[in-house]
């Protein structure tokens, strides 16, 4: 059995109740940006190809560095392994082990062989790997780790009855021959679990033309060329790990791994980001704050000063951030990015501008490359589009918009609608289920989940709006809203 046995077909969808008027408005509102990028073609090809031009650098992590002819090579190595033990196109495949070159090597070795890439990461607990596992339907696990094998990973594997492989013992293999197995751009690429409101995981399934899109969206609007080095630091199983190990590698540039152990400690990571020569980071809001803490308290100074973006994803980014950042570090720009795992990851860029500062929310931005943005709201006869100015929710068009979740017909039909408005090369539209309002300017605004809006005295609220003007007070790092009806 292969992916495509468990995801449900365009035709399967549900119709989105919208009426041709409304889809006529539809079009003239919607915010979209195209450019012509190939999605055809596949990471590894460009490895190779670069490899082939000149062999730079190509990743770096605490143990050893590659450059594009060792990753390539040992890539190929272990797509021999992986077809041995029964890989094919279609496959689903999880990666198991620590971040680092190893993970990188085996998701292009999927590519080769034109598998489906499941991470499966080393913290997590046994059940966890099993249910991943088992509800993706992977046939392996490829533990990546040199050292000894992580039990929860073993056991886990066993538990949902999937082979266990180390990736080690590809070193003995021969190369694997022919170019990447890459039938059509809307190949199943990779699938990653996010959480679900009945508390188990979905697996949401992304297509190779999406993957390949947002990379090169990041490599647009982040002017990214082979100079360039991106931190990677995001667990496996988080969307954003997937560019951070293979966007530099579609322009020679490289990718620099960073522990847990280090990313958790502000001024180590600021250490390594200078030693590595690193240009680009991505880190939630979070994190972000506690880096400008930490380093503020440090009295060497100048930190981070080969640093040209910082990226704040994964949760909504304060003003008061935001200020600070622009602030204390203006040699290195600001982007906010927002994404649903389902879309591909980021489908919205903003460079943070000391005149959003005025705001009590800030912009995320306008739609990235080959994306389509629409803002509706539902009434009793339909869905409307929404007029700048007006509140909505986020629907999703365009190449990132993935296949839905794996094996799960139900939700994704709640999620995922055949699209009546664009003509784009997935035909499904995403209900990302998030308010938003397109600014004057043009950019969308977040403003929370469209089940935290409230009622009081016939007039609604914006529980995340409130939330955040909290927040704009120098002595509030968090804020939390909730109703309580004493009646």
């Amino acid at each position: 059995m292969t992916i495509a046995d468990e995801l449900l077909p365009l035709a399967g969808l549900p119709e989105l109740t919208i009426s041709p008027a409304e889809i006529r408005r539809a079009r003239e509102l919607r915010m979209e940006r195209a450019l012509d990028v190939d999605l055809a073609d596949a990471v590894i090809t460009r490895v190779e190809r670069q490899a082939a031009v000149a062999d730079r650098p190509a990743v770096r992590d605490g143990l050893r560095a590659l450059s594009y002819s060792e990753l390539a090579a040992e890539a190929r190595r272990t797509a021999t392994l992986l077809e041995r033990a029964g890989v094919a196109a279609g496959t689903v495949v999880a990666v198991g082990g620590a971040r680092g070159a190893h993970v990188i090597s085996a998701f292009l070795a999927l590519e080769l062989l034109g598998a489906v890439y499941v991470p499966a990461d080393a913290n997590w607990p046994r059940q966890r790997v099993t249910d991943v596992l088992g509800q993706s339907g992977a046939v392996l696990l490829l533990c990546t780790d040199p050292g000894p094998v992580t039990p929860a990973l073993a056991e886990g594997a066993r538990a949902a009855g999937a082979a266990f492989i180390s990736a080690s013992a590809a070193a003995d293999c021969p190369p694997w021959q022919g170019p990447a197995r890459l039938e059509s751009p809307d190949q199943p690429r990779y699938m990653l679990f996010t959480s679900g409101s009945t508390g188990r995981p979905k697996g949401a399934v992304v297509e190779h033309q999406g993957m390949i899109n947002h990379l090169y969206a990041k490599i647009v609007d982040l002017g990214m060329t082979e100079d360039d080095v991106l931190a990677q630091t995001a667990p496996l199983g988080f969307d954003i790990s997937v560019w951070q190990m293979l966007c530099p590698l579609l322009n020679g540039g490289r990718v620099s791994v960073i522990s847990d152990e280090i990313a958790y400690d502000s001024v180590a990571f600021a250490g390594v980001v200078e030693d590595h020569g690193v240009t680009v980071v991505e880190l939630v809001p979070t994190m972000v704050r506690l880096l400008l803490d930490d380093l503020a308290a440090t009295p060497d100074g100048g930190w981070l000063a080969g640093l040209r973006w910082m990226l704040a994803t994964g949760e909504e980014l304060p003003t008061e951030v935001a200020r600070r950042w622009l602030t204390e570090m203006p040699h290195a720009g600001l982007l906010n990015a927002y994404g649903p795992t389902e879309c591909s990851d980021d489908v919205t860029h903003h460079r943070v501008v000391t005149g959003d500062l005025a705001l009590n929310r800030l912009p995320i931005g306008a739609p990235v490359i080959n994306t389509q943005l629409y803002v509706l709201r539902r009434d009793d006869d339909g869905w409307h589009a929404c007029e700048p100015g007006d509140t909505g929710e986020l629907f999703v068009g365009g190449t990132g918009v993935g296949r839905g979740y794996t094996g799960d017909p139900e939700r994704t039909r709640e999620a995922f609608f055949r699209d009546p408005v664009g003509t784009t090369p997935t035909g499904r539209l995403y209900r990302t289920g998030d308010a938003v309002t397109v600014l004057p300017q043009g950019a969308l605004q977040y403003l929370g989940r469209v089940d935290r809006q409230v009622k009081i005295a016939g007039v609604r609220m914006e529980l995340g709006e409130i939330e955040a003007v909290l927040q704009r007070h120098p002595s509030v790092a968090a804020a939390a809203v909730v109703v309580h009806d004493f009646a």
